[in-house]
């Protein structure tokens, strides 16, 4: 399971920030980093504060977009500490390790952390299935990328070995991938622009709220399959000329 569990670093400045990701992954039995247009390169600096889990460096991923990180993954978790306008649906740290835990046994999921100075953007947390936010400190409420790691993919450890220890079934649900979803939105926005309730180039938050609606419901593939079938029939019969 814990295989396929996928910690991403988005922006990531610090060269021995990444080195000391990696650590914390290693100490939870987690492999798989990937590294979003990271400011920094793996160096020296980042192996020797990986502290022997330069392995995990050796087989890191990079891509230039979250949405490359995340394509194959059927739940995708955001480290924010910031309240946003638009409500998303948040869990905490331990929530967040029952969900991954449960769901890595049937696919990929990934924990994604955001840049050091400014975390994830929006556009980047609307990627993500829910927020994750630990309940530290408020009056001194700072943690570093490391931290931040270690404590997730402790929280993801746990939820494994209380797995092994009850031998729970799998969950039933099959859950679409990243880039699935990704299609699909881009299949609403255009239907509805087609059909003139939003102006492409204004679209205001509309899609902010369907994808926020649609993370909070978490179709399964089925239920993709026939929203993708009922957009499709809908844009036939917007598409047909007048007589």
């Amino acid at each position: 399971m814990l295989e396929n569990v996928r910690v991403v670093l988005v922006g990531t400045s610090h060269s021995g920030n990444i080195g000391s990701a990696a650590r914390a992954m290693k100490t939870m039995g987690i492999s798989d980093l990937c590294l979003v247009a990271p400011e920094a390169e793996i160096d020296g600096k980042s192996v020797a504060l990986s502290a022997g889990a330069s392995d995990v460096l050796g087989g890191t991923t990079i891509v230039s977009e979250l949405s490359e990180a995340v394509a194959d993954c059927q739940l995708v978790i955001g480290a924010s500490a910031r309240s946003r306008t638009l409500d998303w649906p948040m869990v905490d740290g331990r929530e967040a390790g029952v969900k991954l835990a449960a769901e890595a046994q049937q696919g990929k999921v990934a924990i994604v952390f955001g840049r050091e100075s400014s975390g994830l953007n929006n556009p980047e947390l609307q990627q993500c299935h829910y927020h994750v936010c630990v309940p530290a400190n408020p009056e001194y409420s700072s943690l570093n990328l490391a931290m931040a790691v270690q404590l997730l993919c402790y929280e993801v450890r746990m939820a494994f070995l209380d797995q092994q220890n009850t031998h729970p079934e799998a969950a039933p649900e099959d859950y679409p991938h990243a880039d699935d979803l990704e299609r699909f939105y881009q299949h609403f926005e255009q239907s509805i622009a087609d059909s003139g309730f939003i102006i492409k180039p204004h679209p205001g938050k509309v899609m902010e709220k369907v994808r926020r609606m649609f993370n909070r419901i978490r179709m399964e593939k089925q239920e993709l399959n026939v929203m993708r079938g009922i957009l499709t029939s809908f844009d036939k019969h917007i598409s047909k000329p007048e007589k």
